[in-house]
C-alpha cells in the first residue's frame, strides 16, 4: 500500500493527502518540467475566452470534442449570450443551434443553461472560486473545475488530468495508475504546487505536438528519448 502524507505547508501542498514521493522521484519530476517549459514557452489554455463565465462555459462544451471545434462554436454563442444572466433567461433549446456542431450538443446546451442560472442566481452572477461551490454546477466536474479555478484566477487545487495528460504521465513513468484521480494525486505531488496548472498545459501541448496517441515521434523527439518509458534509445 502506498503510504500518504498530510502536506502542511501553505506554500506547497497544503490541505491534500497525498502520496509519499522520493526526492529523486521530484528531482526527476522537476526536470521533465523544466524540459517542456523550455520546448513550449508559450503554452497556455487553448480555449478562447474573456472571462471567467466564458471559460466555464467553453469547458463544459469541450467535453469529448476539440478545443478547435468549441473555438469555432463560442464566439456566436458567447455574442447572443453576454452574461450569465442572459443565459438564465432563455432556454437550453435557444442554446442548442449555437453548440449543435459539438457532440452530445443537447446535454451541453442544458449544462451551460443550469450552470449559468445558477451563477446568475446563487452567486451574484460570479463565476465561483472554490472547487466546493463549482462542482454544484450542473456539467462541472473536478477536471473542469481545476480548468476554471486554474486558468480565470491563478487557483491551483489541482492538476487537470485529460487524455494526453493521463497518457503522458504514464509514458513518463510519472505514475503506475490508470485511474484519474489517482493519476492527479500522483502529479500533485511530483510538482510545486504554483506549477500545477502550467503542468497540465505543458504535458497537453506535448501530447498534441510530440506524444501522440497515433504516430508518437518517440524516436526523433529529443524530450521523448530522454523521459518517454516507450522510447527506444
Amino acid at each position: 500500500m502506498t503510504a500518504t502524507i498530510k502536506r502542511q505547508s501553505p506554500t506547497s501542498k497544503a490541505d491534500f493527502d497525498l502520496p509519499s514521493k522520493t526526492k529523486v522521484q521530484k528531482d526527476r519530476a522537476k526536470r521533465i518540467y523544466d524540459a517542456l517549459e523550455k520546448c513550449y514557452p508559450d503554452a497556455h489554455c487553448e480555449l478562447d475566452y474573456t472571462n471567467p463565465h466564458e471559460l466555464l462555459i467553453a469547458t463544459i462544451l469541450s467535453a469529448q470534442t476539440t478545443d478547435v471545434n468549441v473555438n469555432k462554436a463560442t464566439p456566436k454563442l458567447f455574442a447572443a449570450f453576454k452574461t450569465p444572466e442572459d443565459y438564465a433567461a432563455t432556454t437550453p433549446e435557444n442554446i442548442e443551434p449555437f453548440v449543435r456542431s459539438l457532440g452530445f450538443f443537447r446535454n451541453k446546451a442544458e449544462a451551460v443553461q443550469s450552470s449559468m442560472s445558477a451563477i446568475a442566481n446563487n452567486f451574484d452572477s460570479k463565476v465561483p472560486q472554490t472547487m466546493d461551490e463549482l462542482l454544484t454546477l450542473r456539467g462541472v466536474a473536478r477536471k473542469t473545475a481545476n480548468v476554471v479555478l486554474g486558468n480565470a484566477f491563478n487557483v491551483n487545487v489541482g492538476v487537470v488530468v485529460d487524455t494526453h495528460v493521463l497518457r503522458l504521465s504514464k509514458r513518463f513513468a510519472l505514475t503506475k495508475h490508470e485511474d484519474v484521480k489517482k493519476i492527479e494525486l500522483d502529479l500533485m505531488a511530483l510538482f510545486a504546487r504554483p506549477n500545477w496548472t502550467m503542468l497540465s498545459h505543458l504535458l497537453i501541448w506535448h501530447g498534441r505536438r510530440a506524444c501522440k496517441a497515433r504516430s508518437a515521434l518517440c524516436a526523433e523527439d529529443a524530450l521523448c528519448k530522454k523521459y518517454c518509458s516507450n522510447a527506444k534509445n
